[in-house]
């Protein structure tokens, strides 16, 4: 720990306002910059390119060259080499005043050997895919016209039914014209089908839990599977999902190509990305270039714990602002990334967030989505400075609605209940949810992200299940205490066990009841203002078969079944109408919280919500619009306005199209479903 006044002199020192820290590559020329402000040396380790694997492997390891850097201003060392060191690798060599010195990776680096090792050179000129200089990023008007698909890339394509040749690769989603062999589209294919607008994808920056070497082919050794959330490079890609980890310009490359695929497809890209904490602390190349000062500490000097990992990023600080600012607006220019979702968000200072908003939005793109987890793990000293609910008013970013979850599903690992799950009595939560948590902590509908399940927790189909008491009967996964399998060798045999779709009679589907509840919490979702996102998945009931933390479970849990499309395709053609629904019709996307103060409730109680939109004040081509939410287990009457009234979301079918007309002023609203009709009469 570096000593309390320096610390004091380093957190009240000017930021350093350059764009250049890292290495910036010319055509005979490379620039290096690192910010080390309390060493008293600087080495540039310059080695020569590998011809594969990993550094330790290399006999010309010892051929390193250390290069004496020159020490300017606020902090900065720097050094100019002349001539084309493409694809050699660099390390930077601090030493302070005590004498003591270590090796440290560029945190600024753009590219990296195997498992992030060394930093790389690269001009990154050299990794641009065909047709990327006309690659154009999808326009989005306003964050209510998303809806947002959360997905692991691994998952995506690993399983055999994906009918993906790329597995658990970027590269997977540049694949297209994949159908199963009743015509049903896969892959990339399925998410246009679907009609989902961005595609959220879990960690995708370079993390430190996954042996890099040890990836290829299809093996579902869940030693070596991970989300992500343990951050070692920033501003490089994830190698485990590039088809060559140990060539730095393939991991790039590839991921560009994702995105081109994806953008040529209509979809945007979101980037999960994790500021709040890194994977290792003493290790770590912020602690090792600059001793104590890029993460908090607590009053008696130890590292603060608010992310549950042992240790927490001091975003507040200028340079670490400045690094987090940095590494967004890197994602965004040079890979074209369209958002970023802020792993605990409430561990980031409000002033960073706002102004990283601004910037990226003034200076980037107003295209960009910006949105977080508002809450920490654990307590931190961060304060009355988290990013918190109602933080973001009026900011540029919105935060995710738990509040709106728990309402609509219970909560998210037991046999809580919520409105979807038979719960009684939430239908005034559930009548703030539905007009975008104005009257809770938003400005405006385009600050919460609706949604019942993510990545974490017990997906959907496994929630509702165990709300149901259906557990035991479907074999689902029971951990003991010790982290075994209950009555299982290994997880293999578990999911072998399990039969999380046992109940379902194929020839009546839609009237079972697990998928009813099912539609009816993501049909809440879909039609509530604000920002919706599902789970990869939901559409094809997947499960997970009762594992709620499946971080490392492997792909035996966590691939996605394709061939699942084809056994429950009523869910997805009901999923795929409710996102036709939306994005057609601006009545379920309104802007503003004057133009939600116009809806109108119609009746709400017993399991029971109505009421009505008003289509002609926002130009939508239905001038009035009803839903109803029966979450009673029988079917409803509710009274509406006189008219002529167009059914076109009912029991399992959702869409556009009428399904039915009423006149007689009353509606039956089939139990555990969404109603959705309009007039224009």
């Amino acid at each position: 720990m570096i000593e309390e006044d320096k610390q004091e002199l380093l957190i009240s020192e000017d930021t350093y306002k350059g764009s250049d820290l890292g290495v910036t590559v010319e055509a005979y020329a490379c620039h290096f910059k690192v910010w080390s402000p309390l060493a008293v040396q600087m080495e540039l380790l310059l080695y020569p390119p590998l011809t594969g694997g990993s550094p330790e492997e290399e006999p010309n390891q010892q051929n390193q060259r250390a290069l004496p850097m020159q020490q300017q201003e606020q902090g900065i060392w720097t050094l100019e080499l002349e001539g084309d060191l493409s694809s050699y690798r660099y390390m930077y060599k601090p030493t302070f005043e005590d004498g003591q010195s270590t090796t440290a990776v560029d945190p600024y680096a753009r590219a990296v050997t195997m498992n992030g090792e060394m930093g790389v050179i690269v001009s990154l000129k050299q990794t641009q895919p065909l047709g990327w200089s006309e690659d154009i990023r999808p326009e989005l008007i306003s964050p209510v016209d998303a809806v947002l698909y959360e997905l692991h890339v691994r998952d995506f394509s690993i399983h055999p039914s994906s009918g993906i040749t790329h597995k658990g690769k970027y590269m997977a989603f540049t694949e297209k014209g994949i159908r199963d062999s009743e015509g049903n589209t896969l892959g990339i294919d399925h998410m246009v089908e679907l009609g989902i607008t961005h595609v959220h994808l879990l960690p995708i920056f370079d993390f430190a839990t996954v042996d890099e070497s040890g990836v290829d082919g299809d093996t579902s050794d869940a030693s070596n599977y991970n989300w992500g959330y343990d951050p070692l490079h920033y501003n490089v890609p994830e190698g485990s999902y590039a088809s060559r980890a140990d060539e730095p310009e393939t991991r790039i490359r590839e991921f560009k190509s994702m995105v081109l695929a994806l953008h040529q497809k209509g979809i945007g890209v979101i980037m999960d990305v994790v500021y709040n904490h890194t994977f290792d602390t003493a290790g770590s190349s912020f602690e090792k270039l600059v001793p104590g000062y890029y993460y908090r500490q607590n009053a008696d000097g130890t590292y603060s714990n608010g992310s549950g990992t042992g240790n927490e990023v001091a975003t507040e600080r200028p340079m670490v602002r400045k690094f987090i600012i940095d590494s967004v607006r890197y994602w965004a220019e040079e890979y074209h990334v369209d958002g970023f979702r802020f792993d605990l968000m409430g561990l980031i200072d409000t002033t960073t967030m706002k102004q990283l908003a601004m910037e990226l939005h003034t200076e980037v793109s107003p295209s960009l989505l910006l949105y977080g987890e508002p809450w920490g793990a654990l307590e931190s000293p961060l304060g009355d400075d988290m990013t918190l609910k109602g933080a973001q008013r009026g900011a540029g970013f919105g935060v995710f609605n738990d509040h709106f979850r728990g309402v609509i599903k219970g909560d998210s690992d037991g046999t809580g209940t919520g409105f979807a799950t038979g719960a009684d009595g939430k239908e005034d939560e559930l009548w703030t949810g539905v007009r975008g948590a104005i009257h809770d902590f938003t400005d405006g509908p385009s600050e919460t992200i609706n949604y019942v399940t993510v990545h974490d927790n017990l997906n959907l189909w496994d929630k509702v299940a165990r709300t149901q008491g259906l557990h035991d009967s479907l074999n689902f996964l029971t951990y003991n205490e010790d982290g075994s399998i209950r009555g299982c060798q290994s997880v293999e045999e578990a999911v072998q066990k399990a039969e999380p779709y046992r109940q379902i009679d194929p020839n009546q589907m839609l009237e079972n009841e697990t998928v009813r509840r099912c539609l009816l919490a993501n049909g809440i979702v879909l039609t509530s203002q604000g920002v919706p996102l599902i789970a990869a998945g939901d559409e094809l009931l997947r499960s997970k078969y009762g594992d709620a933390n499946s971080h490392q479970s492997g792909d035996m849990v966590n691939a996605i079944h394709w061939d699942q499309k084809r056994l429950f395709k009523p869910v997805f053609d009901y999923y795929r109408g409710l996102i036709q629904l939306r994005r057609e019709h601006p009545a379920f996307r309104l802007r503003t919280r004057e133009e939600i103060e116009h809806m109108r409730l119609l009746e709400k109680g017993n399991g029971l919500l109505a009421y009505e939109l008003e289509g002609t004040a926002i130009h939508d081509s239905w001038e009035r619009i009803i839903v109803i939410y029966n979450a009673a287990k029988e079917t409803r009457t509710v009274s509406v306005p006189t008219g002529r009234w167009h059914v076109v979301v009912e029991g399992g079918q959702a869409g556009v199209d009428a399904l039915r007309t009423i006149q007689s002023g009353q509606v039956d609203a089939n139990a555990l479903s969404v109603t959705v009709m309009y007039s224009n009469s």
